[in-house]
C-alpha cells in the first residue's frame, strides 16, 4: 500500500468556529445546521460535498474502465441524528445519475463504485448510507 494524498485541515471554535487548510486556501466559517449565520458551513454539508464527490469519482472510474462515457451526477444529503443525551449519528442517502444508461446497468455499476470508493469503505457497517439510482439529473 501506498500513500496517494494526504490532506491536514485545522479547526478551531467546533461547530461554532473556522476550519482551514495549514496555507489558508481553503478556509470556512462553520456553524451548527440551521443556525442562520450567512456565509457559514457545518461538518455534515462539508461531508455531503466530500462524499458525493468521492463516490462520483469511483463511479467514472467503474465506467472508464468499461471503456464507456456517460455523464454521472451524484447528490449526497446527509442527515444528523439525535439519539439522545450527546448521542448523535449520521446518516446518508446518495441519489446517482447516469445519463443515457438502463437502470439495471446503472444499478450495477453504482454497487460496483460503491466497493470502490473509499468513503462507502470506512461508512460500511457503521453508518446507514442508502444508495439510489435515479432517472433526472439534478
Amino acid at each position: 500500500m501506498s500513500k496517494i494524498y494526504e490532506a491536514v485541515t485545522i479547526n478551531t471554535g467546533g461547530r461554532e468556529g473556522k476550519i482551514y487548510s495549514k496555507e489558508k486556501d481553503f478556509l470556512y466559517n462553520v456553524t451548527s445546521p440551521g443556525s442562520g449565520v450567512a456565509d457559514t458551513t457545518n461538518p455534515e454539508e462539508l461531508f455531503a460535498a466530500a462524499y458525493s464527490a468521492c463516490f462520483n469519482g469511483a463511479l467514472e472510474l467503474v465506467i472508464s474502465r468499461k471503456k464507456l462515457d456517460n455523464t454521472t451526477s451524484v447528490r449526497a444529503t446527509v442527515a444528523l441524528m439525535n439519539h439522545g443525551d450527546a448521542d448523535f449519528s449520521i446518516e446518508v442517502l446518495l441519489e446517482v445519475f447516469i445519463e443515457g444508461m438502463s437502470r439495471e446497468e446503472a444499478v450495477r455499476l453504482v454497487g460496483e463504485a460503491d466497493q470502490v470508493c473509499p468513503y462507502s469503505k470506512a461508512l460500511r457497517g457503521n453508518t446507514k448510507v442508502i444508495i439510489e439510482v435515479v432517472n433526472e439529473d439534478f
